[in-house]
């Protein structure tokens, strides 16, 4: 039996990924946490075989909560699960250690093909990250300018590429105004860039939005 831990801030998707784990015999759900901090608590006295993972939740984000679950426990699959599109955060996922990412508009049959391959010790790359994964390997070193940016960097550049305000962004995120204030002023600074609409033009062209 794969006993599976499901961390996702909206209830209402625990539920939904609770209901494809209890249509197969060979997976149960074994805790599920609504942030990375509870996950990380949930992990010290809980077994499980895979992770499924939120990249953006309040606090400590997908990828830091990754980072530190790979940390503590490297050998424990965590299947990275996002509204974003591949070309966003799958490569950086991936890099911090992820079993896998899957879209959350991902078929059922796809996510639970995704766990047991996980949790034999595989990587789960589906169509589109195989995609992402071929074009990059065509970019120049040292790449493009958002590949010096650190993970909450962006983070914060996607949201506001997306249209998202500084104060939209920071009640999203659980953080103040004046820390997505700073990432944006370090992010611009990283790019080369002085105002939302030259990022947003830049994340547009590099099919970083939708």
């Amino acid at each position: 039996m794969i006993r599976i831990l499901i961390a996702d801030d909206h209830a209402i998707v625990r539920q939904g990924l609770k209901q494809i784990v209890s249509e197969t015999g060979d997976m149960i759900v074994a805790g599920e946490a609504a942030d990375g901090r509870e996950l990380l608590a949930l992990m010290k006295g809980q077994a499980c075989d895979v992770v499924l993972l939120d990249i953006a939740m309040p606090g400590r984000g997908g990828l830091e909560t990754l980072k530190q679950l790979k940390r503590e426990r490297p050998d424990l699959p965590v299947l990275i699960l996002s509204v974003y599109p591949e070309e966003q955060y799958a490569v950086r996922a991936l890099k911090a250690g992820a079993a896998g990412y899957l879209n959350k508009e991902s078929a059922p049959e796809e996510l639970v093909a995704a766990i047991r391959i996980a949790a034999r010790g595989k990587k789960y790359v589906s169509p589109a990250v195989a995609e992402t994964l071929a074009s990059r390997l065509d970019e120049d070193s040292p790449g493009p300018p958002h590949k010096t940016l650190s993970d909450r960097e962006y983070q914060v550049m996607a949201m506001l590429a997306s249209g998202r305000t500084v104060s939209e962004i920071a009640g999203e995120l659980s953080l103040s105004v004046k820390t997505i204030s700073t990432n944006r002023t370090r992010l611009l600074k990283k790019m080369g860039m002085r105002t939302n609409a030259e990022l947003t033009y830049y994340a547009i062209k590099e099919g970083l939005v939708g």
